[in-house]
């Protein structure tokens, strides 16, 4: 039996994979996947301008071009390709959704086919997500980092994921309003209908977050705390208390402890210069507790303590356009 025969013996995967002017990357993406044996590829190009969808094409995806008069979001996309998935006579059992700039690893979908087939519960599978360029700045260092999650039932995915096709039906796909954090709000509702999210011991894509900036990064991170505010606006009051303490940490760190300083500098200079040591404090105590390379830990503590005052400002921004009765528009960082 070949390769291809034993994946469709656990059971038949199509791939939507998003992007916009992801260029070579979204080559080499569409041809990881084919080389992994999906069946079809759905391409969700969201106006690229680069010749993406003529890449797409010629790479034989189904390609799907959003209509950018509405508001795009990430969750929108996914949920345009999978819905083309659907229309088309013999729907697939699993749907691997990848972005544009990630390369699917060789000897993944084998196996996460195979943990799904034999492990029915289980509606979400990822793997460990790299960087392809680690070394390039100490934000793709970050990024990969961040990737490297626990092994084993989680609460949530990335973008990168193989996911059971009627699971993701039974909780209708994502949620299209979400301008970032839809794949954790996704796995919450499916994790409440009954279903189980696990990641293996197993490599599954590279990544090329492609950060040399720090602007880059401080709009990636101010993304990450609006998603938190949106998270906890939406799932807050469920058991599992969805993003609160991740809110409560970024407001704390990033806009009631620099207020309390500056109220209290004009009362006594000395004292807000002494609650300002908080901040180095708490780099040190972050620092001292990862297990990871000296230069690693300092750089990693630095930037989670900095990143409080990005992420406080994407909260903000959050509960200032709710009480305007607005929507956030997209933050991107490339």
């Amino acid at each position: 039996m070949d390769r291809k025969q034993a994946q469709d013996e656990n059971g038949v995967v199509d791939a939507v994979a998003i992007g916009r002017n992801e260029g070579s990357r979204l080559v080499e993406c569409l041809a990881s996947l084919r080389r992994a044996g999906v069946r079809r590829i759905v391409y969700v190009d969201s106006g690229s301008t680069d010749g993406s969808v003529v890449a797409a094409e010629a790479a034989g995806a189904l390609v799907v071009a959003l209509d950018m008069t509405r508001p795009f979001t990430a969750a929108r996309a996914r949920n345009a390709g999978f819905a083309a998935l659907l229309e088309q006579e013999t729907p697939p059992d699993y749907v691997h959704f990848i972005d544009g700039d990630c390369v699917l690893q060789p000897d993944w979908l084998p196996l996460a086919q195979a943990y799904l087939h034999d492990h029915p519960q289980t509606v979400v599978v990822c793997g460990r997500r790299r960087e392809r360029h680690p070394q390039g700045s100490v934000f793709n260092r970050l990024c990969d980092d961040e990737w490297d999650t626990p092994v084993g039932d989680a609460l949530a995915c990335g973008g990168d994921a193989l996911m059971r096709r009627t699971a993701l039906q039974q909780v209708g796909g994502y949620r299209e309003d979400l301008i970032a954090g839809e794949e954790p709000e996704l796995c919450l509702r499916l994790r409440k209908a009954g279903g189980t999210i696990r990641r293996l011991d197993a490599e599954m894509t590279l990544h090329d977050a492609a950060m040399t900036r720090f602007s880059q990064w401080w709009r990636r991170t101010r993304r990450a705390g609006h998603a938190f505010a949106e998270g906890a606006a939406l799932h807050g009051g469920s058991d599992e208390r969805h993003w609160v303490a991740e809110t409560r940490r970024a407001i704390l760190w990033g806009a009631a402890l620099p207020l309390l300083i500056l109220i209290i500098f004009a009362l006594s200079p000395g004292l807000a210069l002494l609650l300002l040591l908080a901040y180095p404090a708490q780099i040190l105590r972050l620092a001292a507790r990862r297990g990871i390379s000296a230069r690693a830990s300092w750089e990693a503590a630095t930037f989670m303590v900095l990143g409080k005052f990005a992420e406080a400002q994407g909260i903000l921004s959050y509960w200032l356009n709710r009480v305007r009765g607005r929507r956030g528009g997209l933050i991107e960082y490339k």
